[in-house]
């Protein structure tokens, strides 16, 4: 019989081997022998993808070696395998990115100027490449890895006979999170996959660590967050070709350092009833810390796929955007404790189903409270002092790409279009006219092409009869005692001008995007600063102070572009003085609609937390009007030249919201409650083992007097 199974056994593993070595020579053909899909000559970028076959290779011939050998060859499959195709899958997911920009023709000027990068073909060439070069090994790595995953549960190596299915489930959980947010499937997201989404993980997560595998926990939690990252910035390519490799390798050190935390907390309570707690309360913090510091980056949180549920979102007037985060993940948990007991082998039937319906109940609780806690919020008036009228100007230009002369005239154009409204303030977006308004006015027009067009500007403006912000350049000097300039300080600026033509008030941005606008550490980290410079990045000096534009109507502040985005940024604002948010932004760089929504609906969330209406004017992305309950009023369709006449309603300033006097106190609160609960669970642990240790020197003293006795 055993003779019988041996042969079986080497059978299967020819029959692995053969697929495996088929996938590698079909591999092989495609890098080394069709001119379409071969590999460029060292150093020319597909070294990791040599890398990849090339450990494909290795593989084989250590598999080889152990055919016969029997469960030294399967217990080297699975692993390898898993790890081989999710290497190879990242690369493919890069390769397919790029593929997917081929056209763009931000990609093509950056290549032709900078010469040390391959240009794309068309995007259908590009795809069609990537594909050939990986589909064979993926799809090897995929079937052998399910393979080894099924033998393994049949012969009872894995415990709970499931979790070899975890990185696919890892995979469910990427895709249902990708979907639930604005994505390049669905512009608007499907917000009801944001309250199952994160089940798949929570599920692995918790699963490995009850069984005490805790390291493949924090690896699936790795996965996930790059995999995720990846997907829903995929259009960041588009920018430049460093810009998605540099937010997947700062995400993955955000998760590195998370996901052990996460696990050893899990590992800690996988017997407590709070357990269910543990991955919201260490999540909703981890939002936070992924959105602080120079590296912050508020983008596609937890909370923003439910940006259209107006009750839910109305609960970030009391905790902020991290209080809907938080419910969502509540949700998730508990829907993951009921996948678990359905799982679980070790319990009865009455106790599974008391445990069934415990999660229910709590899953049914939470959504009561928090959708009939945001009703009642919704349902309370906003009083408000006035009302004032916006021109919200949409040229669809780019100042990095379009003629300052063309871009200007259709500014001109749009604002004369709405001239019948007789709006209170124009708003036109980030950087709409570049040439520096202060310098190039103080230059001979008769000498400076741009020194004529901020005249032709300041003198249109003059006829408008109506205030005016707009996106612009700004400096200021630095002089010595002579005043000889030592240094000058450029800065992304807003500039507001009065119907007579006179500069009233200027910001400067604060919250510069890190290495495209700012980069600090140039001292530290010269060769990335080098390199930055190397990629054509233009760097700014962050402002200081949070103006408040003082118009006769009403108070406004102008967050540039991504600025708002950060909760805690536009708080200071409100704080200071601020009644309306008017958004400045320049969101054409992307060419792709996808990127305009996430920054949209990440920005909604500050009307909500602050009872603020929102404007919002952009070169290009989505202008529009958000009221002060998260209501969507109107938006223009993005690339198209548009305008936008808003009439917005100014809060009267009585209703000062938890969020605008406490800040982020929930996902702090979260972090507190964590490690309470941890350091409660750990002096109970102390406790126990106490009475066990005297007990265990009590039994040795009896053995001890037992044996001198003998």
């Amino acid at each position: 019989m055993m003779p019988a199974m041996r042969i079986a056994d080497q059978h299967q593993g020819f029959l692995v081997m053969l697929g495996l070595f088929l996938a590698t020579l079909l591999t092989g053909v495609f890098l080394f022998f069709l001119p379409a899909t071969a590999v460029m000559p060292p150093g020319g970028g597909d070294s990791l993808l040599l890398a990849w076959f090339s450990l494909h290779c290795l593989w084989m011939v250590v598999l080889a070696g152990r055919l016969r050998r029997g469960p030294l060859f399967w217990d080297l499959l699975g692993p390898a395998a898993e790890g081989l195709f999710f290497f190879g899958f990242f690369l493919f997911l890069f390769a397919y990115i790029f593929a997917l920009n081929a056209n763009m023709d931000y990609v093509q000027r950056f290549i032709e100027s900078g010469g040390n990068l391959r240009l794309a073909l068309d995007t259908r060439t590009e795809r069609l490449i990537a594909v050939s070069r990986f589909a064979p090994l993926l799809g090897a790595d995929l079937v052998i890895w399910l393979l080894a995953g099924v033998r393994r549960r049949a012969e009872g190596h894995e415990g709970e006979g499931w979790l070899f299915l975890s990185p696919l489930l890892v995979l469910l959980s990427v895709g249902l999170s990708v979907l639930a947010a604005p994505s390049a499937f669905f512009l608007e997201g499907l917000p009801l996959l944001g309250w199952v989404s994160l089940v798949p993980l929570f599920v692995v997560l918790r699963g490995q660590t009850r069984a005490a595998r805790t390291g493949r926990a924090v690896w699936y939690g790795l996965l996930y967050g790059v995999l995720f990252t990846l997907l829903g910035n995929f259009w960041l390519g588009t920018f430049n070709l460093i810009s998605l490799q540099a937010v997947g390798v700062i995400f993955l050190g955000f998760y590195g350092l998370f996901m052990p935390l996460a696990a050893g907390a899990l590992r800690r309570a996988r017997n407590e009833p709070w357990c269910v707690v543990v991955l919201p309360l260490a999540w909703t913090a981890f939002e936070l810390a992924r959105s602080s510091g120079f590296l912050g980056y508020p983008w596609l949180l937890v909370a923003h796929s439910q940006y259209r549920l107006l009750p839910l979102i109305q609960l970030a007037e009391l905790g902020g955007v991290w209080l809907v985060s938080f419910v969502v993940l509540l949700v998730n948990s508990l829907g993951a404790e009921m996948v678990l007991l359905l799982l679980r082998r070790d319990c009865s039937v009455a106790a599974r189903i008391r445990g069934l319906r415990a999660s229910a109940l709590g899953i049914a609780g939470v959504l009561v409270l928090s959708l009939g806690g945001g009703a009642f919020l919704l349902s309370r008036p906003l009083p408000s002092r006035g009302e004032v009228r916006l021109a919200l100007i949409q040229q669809n230009s780019d100042p990095r790409k379009h003629e300052y002369r063309r871009t200007l005239d259709s500014l001109m154009a749009l604002t004369e279009a709405t001239r019948s409204y007789e709006p209170d303030l124009v708003v036109w977006s980030e950087t709409a006219f570049v040439p520096n308004i202060r310098r190039w006015s103080r230059e001979d027009p008769r000498r400076y092409g741009l020194a004529r067009l901020v005249q032709e500007f300041l003198a249109y403006q003059e006829t408008m009869g109506t205030w005016l912000v707009t996106g612009n350049d700004d400096y200021r000097q630095v002089l010595d005692e002579e005043g000889e300039e030592l240094e000058r300080h450029n800065f992304n600026a807003a500039v507001l001008l009065s119907p007579e033509g006179v500069r009233h008030e200027t910001y400067h941005k604060i919250k510069l995007v890190p290495f495209t606008e700012y980069f600090p550490y140039e001292q530290q980290f010269p060769w990335v600063y080098q390199m930055l410079l190397d990629f054509d990045v233009a760097f700014w000096t962050p402002g200081e102070e949070r103006t408040i534009f003082h118009h006769p109507d009403f108070r406004f502040a102008t967050p540039i572009c991504f600025e708002d985005v950060f909760p805690g940024q536009v708080r200071e604002f409100a704080r200071a003085g601020m009644e309306v948010v008017v958004n400045l932004t320049n969101d054409y760089w992307s060419l792709q609609e996808v990127a305009a929504q996430q920054h949209f609906v990440a920005a909604l969330f500050r009307t909500v937390e602050l009872r603020r209406p929102m404007v919002r004017s952009t070169a290009s992305g989505v202008t529009s009007h958000i009221d002060a309950v998260g209501r969507i009023v109107a938006t223009v369709p993005q690339y198209s030249e548009q305008y936008l006449l808003a009439t917005v309603e100014i809060p009267d300033g009585s209703r000062v919201t938890l969020y605008e006097r406490w800040g982020d106190w929930v996902p702090w609160s979260a972090a507190v409650v964590l490690v309470l609960l941890l350091g409660w669970q750990g002096l109970v642990e102390l406790r126990e083992r106490r009475p066990r240790r005297e007990q265990g020197r009590e039994q040795d003293r009896e053995e001890e007097d037992r044996l001198s006795d003998g």
